[in-house]
């Protein structure tokens, strides 16, 4: 459930939730809106901790940070000041019912909108059903295409008054009247519901399963309203983002405004930079409290009401227009220092690009506010490599009677840290590489792996065996000295050592096989075979075990986009579409391949090594968001995601385990797909 997605409403005489009454509600057993509502309020608390510990488990270099106990909010019912609502033929206002579909549910004594956008939605209901009944512009569309009103998007904003509602009415743009029309609507509206103080259209187009479409127009009334939030006020305009909950909202403010004088030192002015700064709710509540505030948006409207809500309460505030990791380079290139970065991405979380640069700003803590704990424990886990260690991890209520939980992440400056070493003795070392970081250094990379190994005690002079690609994680091979290089590498590339990959396709591929396809390397073509066996489906996509034969550059991915199953997340050889659903939808940032097992015959001591890691905490957050936790249970069990063992001896009459996904048979059939010249980089 999306956090801006709900908008249930009290009943007058509901009485306030405790911590350990449960909440009733009609709704309850049709509508999605508030899935904790069967709980107490303190159990609800437990649930929502849960997910953030359960989130930070999955990342060893998070190991010590501690989840507190999460803020609980006040009040738990009555808080919403911004409602999303479907509208379908019935004069039904509500929301999708449980289990998908399009099934509207209409939640006239809904629990959790503030008063005035209950008593709004009561009254745009009756007009909805008059309207239904005599083909009115506020009829609901139909299957037949009679009708156009999709939806309603409403606001409210209270400067110390009265509390006002912006209304936004989604209309199919096909169905819907002129603009005069609408505009005697809005107007007519607004003369018979006192709470509306300004009216838009929005216009959809298609079957988009998004509420809001692309455009929306002004009807009736100002296009921005002040509202007040803590000691600030921001400019609140149609369809804008804001937090569920006001007084939780003021709490987020307090806090980053105390840990920005922390970081100024006592008695100076912080210097901040906002990024994601939306319309200034955090950066004019810190330039509010004293602090100099450079907010960073790409939404230029967005930028433009901020500036001018710190223009009528004079307040200095600075603001740009700009995507936020070309203005984090931007701003690295130009020195500029802050005391404190605020980052509050959307749901999806910061960019991979984005937290290579932020670091790069050298600033002495970032504060991290997030909606979703498995993008935030994923960009925590990277800041951490980047020279940040997680000092506090606070979440809060923000949307009570929901799953959902904000959290406050502060981190401070740090030294990089180490990667896992997983095996190691005089000559080697194997080590576990991250996402995002690649093998040796590359100038857009603030830090590589070669880089941070030979930051380890005995490995200064340490050189990779191998090189696997910035986006895929997994085992590489360190010689501690150069004179072994020639050695091990002919130990890597013997036919009895093998590289073994978790890789996620796209589709469903056929449950084994073998490809041979030759691919290009400068200017030649080599002959390359990999062979993948399908471990499991996870939404229609597949989770391999693939062991490329020749470890050409970016083998596995060239072949299995060769067959038409490339690999979820690749930017350079997969599908695009997908890609983006995945980032959106599952949190996945980069490819979703993974090292997960050396095998090779040790040169000097002559013992077969089997070395393996762990799934990493990212790719297993996407595995556990596209099929539950039954697909890792599965795997976990059939030892296919890799464990901790630093070495594992097979057993005496075999040199390699039976009976487990660990191994593939080669006599599969194999695919030969067209040789193309593509050639590739490293």
């Amino acid at each position: 459930m999306a956090s801006a997605d709900v908008a249930p409403h009290p009943e007058p005489d509901a009485p306030d939730a405790t911590a350990g009454a449960r909440v009733v509600c009609e709704h309850a057993d049709r509508c999605g809106g508030c899935p904790l509502i069967g709980l107490t309020y303190d159990e609800q608390l437990m649930m929502k901790r849960g997910r953030v510990v359960q989130a930070v488990a999955r990342y060893p270099a998070l190991e010590l940070t501690y989840t507190e106990p999460v803020l609980p909010a006040d009040p738990v019912l009555g808080y919403r000041t911004r409602a999303k609502l479907i509208v379908a033929p019935g004069a039904r206002v509500g929301l999708y019912a449980k289990g998908g579909g399009h099934q509207v549910v209409d939640i006239p004594s809904c629990r959790v909108l503030s008063p005035t956008l209950a008593a709004t939605t009561r009254a745009l209901r009756d007009r909805v059903a008059r309207d239904e009944a005599s083909g009115g512009p506020l009829a609901p569309l139909t299957l037949d295409g009679r009708g156009a009103l999709r939806a309603i998007d409403l606001r409210e904003t209270n400067d110390g008054g009265e509390p006002r509602v912006l209304v936004t009415l989604v209309m199919q743009r096909e169905r819907a009247q002129s603009k005069d029309e609408l505009a005697a609507e809005a107007r007519a509206l607004a003369a018979e519901i006192p709470s509306i103080a300004s009216v838009a259209v929005n216009m959809h187009e298609g079957e988009s399963p998004q509420i809001l479409g692309s455009e929306t127009v002004p009807l009736f009334g100002p296009t921005l309203l002040p509202d007040r939030v803590g000691k600030s006020v921001h400019l609140a305009t149609f369809g804008s983002f804001v937090q569920a909950h006001r007084g939780q909202t003021g709490r987020v403010h307090e806090r980053l405004l105390a840990v920005a004088r922390q970081a100024s030192g006592e008695g100076k002015r912080p210097r901040v930079l906002d990024l994601y700064g939306g319309s200034g709710a955090i950066a004019l509540a810190l330039a509010a409290g004293g602090a100099d505030v450079h907010l960073v948006e790409s939404f230029a409207p967005a930028v433009e009401s901020a500036r001018a809500a710190a223009e009528r309460q004079g307040i200095t505030l600075s603001a740009e227009a700009t995507d936020v990791a070309a203005a984090l380079r931007a701003l690295v290139e130009k020195g500029r220092t802050f005391d404190l970065v605020v980052v509050n991405p959307p749901r999806r979380g910061l960019s991979a690009t984005a937290r290579e640069w932020v670091t790069r700003l050298a600033a002495p803590v970032i504060a991290c506010v997030s909606c979703e704990p498995d993008t935030l424990t994923r960009d925590l886990d990277h800041l951490v490599r980047l020279g940040y260690a997680t000092a506090t991890l606070q979440p809060l209520d923000m949307i009570p009677l929901t799953d959902e939980v904000e959290s406050i992440a502060v981190l401070r400056r740090a030294p990089m840290a180490p990667p896992r070493v997983l095996f190691e003795d005089e000559e080697i070392l194997v080590v576990d590489k991250s996402p995002h970081e690649p093998t040796v250094p590359q100038g857009e990379y603030h830090t590589s792996l070669a880089g941070r190994t030979r930051a380890l005690p005995g490995a200064e002079r340490a050189v990779p065996l191998y090189r696997i690609d910035v986006g895929t994680s997994g085992l590489v091979i360190f010689t501690k000295h150069p004179e072994l290089e020639k050695k091990w590498g002919e130990v890597v590339a013997s036919p009895n050592a093998r590289r073994i990959f978790v890789a996620g396709a796209r589709g469903v591929t056929p449950s084994k096989g073998a490809i041979v396809r030759e691919l290009r390397e400068e200017g030649r073509s080599l002959f390359a075979r990999t062979r993948y066996r399908r471990l499991a489906v996870a939404s229609g996509h597949s989770v391999l075990r693939v062991i490329p034969e020749q470890g050409r550059t970016h083998q596995v991915r060239r072949h299995l986009a060769a067959i038409g199953h490339p690999v979820l997340g690749d930017d350079r050889y997969g599908h695009a579409p997908t890609n983006r659903f995945f980032e959106e939808k599952n949190a996945l940032d980069r490819t979703f391949l993974h090292c997960v097992r050396v095998e090779l015959d040790h040169p000097t001591t002559r013992e077969r090594m089997i070395i393996e890691s762990p799934l990493p905490g990212d790719l297993r957050a996407v595995l556990e968001r596209t099929s539950g936790p039954g697909t890792l249970r599965f795997l976990d069990h059939k030892n296919a995601l890799g464990t901790s063992n630093s070495t594992m001896p097979p057993p005496p009459d075999s040199r390699h385990e039976r009976g487990s996904l660990l191994d593939i048979d080669s006599s599969a059939p194999t695919l030969r797909p067209q040789m193309v010249g593509d050639d590739a980089d490293d």
